[in-house]
């Protein structure tokens, strides 16, 4: 895999307020990468210098071996802001053609460009519709449309899913996930569950230092996460820690169980597990394989 973001000792503060501490990070090409961080934590600032907008004040940081915002990103890095607006006097088409006229394409070109884009997104049937006519899920697949334009090879979303309804934001997941042999994602969210599905590195933010940043464990081996309805903690532990290779057992939160066991020994303790809860009259509500992402990033940020 080859190096597409090189982040050194990258800082930044507006007046007196430094919003990103001597960040250091190197980002492969590959996988889609989650930035996550609670609110004020530095994403978007992150976001702005990467696309070139905001110049860091210490530092270095360098996009597939050059400066942000150079003339030889042109056409390699797109961006999509959670804001992102369509003009309602123009239909999508035309606007997508301009936006490729932009980027330096001749008419025709943008043009060709414009219908591959909207079909991407499965909207090819609707190039000669303004936005006004669109739904809210409809009018943010243009907008990744739009930044598809060109086939970059870096593409920054944030909140691409954002006040989207579950077939919506479905749509959009699967949009990126069936174009990440094409381009790197790197996606700013909230929405840690959805992240887990979609990376496979993820940029821990919060106060402006980079907490952690770790591949996502999906399907861990030798970890079950176990969540019952209402249930004797105590009775579980007790029952689930004499399992043959469990281990050990721990109640994380209430009626939540992670149960670490040796593969060799038990490899299909799941199956088994579900026999002991049958036996055992105890309802579950999910029972997982691997850690979850939520339980790596806070396990390690608060241990």
């Amino acid at each position: 895999m080859s190096t597409i973001i090189q982040a050194q000792q990258l800082s930044k503060s507006f007046g007196r307020h430094q919003v990103l501490h001597s960040l250091n990070f190197s980002i492969e090409a590959g996988e889609p990468i989650a930035l996550i961080g609670p609110n004020g934590a530095g994403k978007t600032t992150l976001f702005s210098i990467l696309c070139g907008f905001l110049k860091q004040d210490h530092g270095n940081i360098e996009i597939f071996g050059q400066k942000p915002g150079s003339e030889g990103l042109s056409g390699r890095v797109s961006a999509l802001p959670q804001d992102a607006m369509l003009d309602p006097n123009f239909s999508i088409g035309t606007q997508l053609t301009f936006y490729g006229q932009l980027q330096g394409m001749n008419k025709a070109t943008a043009v060709a460009e414009t219908r591959r884009v909207l079909a991407l997104v499965d909207l090819a049937d609707y190039i000669s519709q303004k936005a006004t006519v669109l739904s809210h899920g409809m009018r943010k697949r243009v907008a990744i449309a739009q930044a598809l334009l060109g086939q970059p090879e870096l593409v920054l979303l944030d909140e691409p899913t954002a006040g989207l309804d579950p077939v919506n934001a479905l749509q959009v997941r699967q949009i990126i996930a069936n174009l990440t042999s094409e381009a790197t994602f790197m996606i700013s969210s909230h929405n840690i569950f959805e992240l887990e599905r979609l990376c496979g590195t993820v940029l821990y933010l919060e106060h402006g230092k980079l907490v952690q940043q770790r591949s996502v464990q999906q399907g861990a081996i030798g970890y079950l996460s176990l969540q019952l309805e209402n249930a004797d903690a105590a009775l579980v532990l007790n029952v689930l820690r004499q399992l043959p290779g469990v281990n050990s057992v721990e109640n994380a939160q209430k009626n939540e169980f992670a149960i670490h066991y040796d593969r060799e020994l038990a490899p299909d303790l799941d199956i088994s597990l579900i026999g002991v809860l049958r036996a055992q009259g105890w309802q579950y509500r999910s029972l997982t394989q691997g850690r979850t992402l939520e339980q790596q990033l806070f396990a390690v940020a608060n241990g």
